[in-house]
């Protein structure tokens, strides 16, 4: 079984790669974990992780521009519903467009939009830090607590079209996107690899996930 990390240039690639293979190692029949642009890794994956950092169109921009990753990626999320995950920037890119610095087109993945928080004056703007989150109930966030704190860095989120696809929030101070679904694709806004054991539950619970 492999797991590709996807490599364009964002996303803290040394810590998710760290916290994936902590993880890893504890499992009963660990992946084979590599960090990779290439489309044909891509294209041997059981398992994909898209991290990012940044802005929206900057991440949309890098991974266009590296020959057959996008198709390759489309391909095993999308045509061959292979398990996925992504993590603050990479969740967002899944979206219809993000409004950041002006309209972008996102994957369309997931049906929604990527807008500014809107705080009050007192709210400072990053939503940096830590904070805590309410869950849906789903595989994906077993054995995490209801209001369990994850870290978090980020101006803006994702409002998705449809509530069923949105499975946990967070408030600042209003209820913003914390983590998505739809099918095999799985995104979160906070920082697993941050997040210290909660987040090392959550990349657990993404390696152990069948979706149906």
């Amino acid at each position: 079984m492999k797991l590709v990390i996807i490599n364009y240039g964002s996303g803290n690639l040394h810590s998710v790669n760290k916290a994936f293979e902590v993880v890893n190692n504890n499992l009963d029949n660990p992946y084979e974990i590599i960090v990779s642009n290439t489309p044909s890794d891509i294209l041997n994956a059981d398992k994909l992780v898209l991290p990012g950092v940044g802005a929206f169109q900057d991440c949309k921009n890098a991974i266009h521009k590296m020959d057959g990753l996008f198709e390759s990626l489309e391909q095993m999320v999308i045509g061959e519903k292979k398990p996925f995950m992504g993590i603050c920037v990479g969740m967002q890119l899944l979206a219809d467009k993000s409004l950041e610095f002006g309209e972008c087109e996102g994957f369309g993945w997931i049906p929604g939009e990527v807008i500014k928080i809107e705080v009050p004056a007192d709210y400072k703007i990053p939503h940096m830090g830590w904070n805590e989150i309410t869950l849906s109930s789903h595989e994906l966030l077993n054995n995490i607590p209801q209001n369990t704190d994850f870290y978090f860095v980020h101006s803006y989120y994702f409002r998705t079209q449809k509530k069923e696809n949105c499975i946990a929030t967070t408030n600042y101070p209003n209820s913003i996107t914390a983590a998505v679904l739809k099918e095999n694709i799985f995104g979160t806004q906070f920082h697993p690899e941050k997040s210290h054991h909660n987040g090392k539950q959550i990349i657990f619970n993404f390696l152990e996930w069948k979706p149906s």
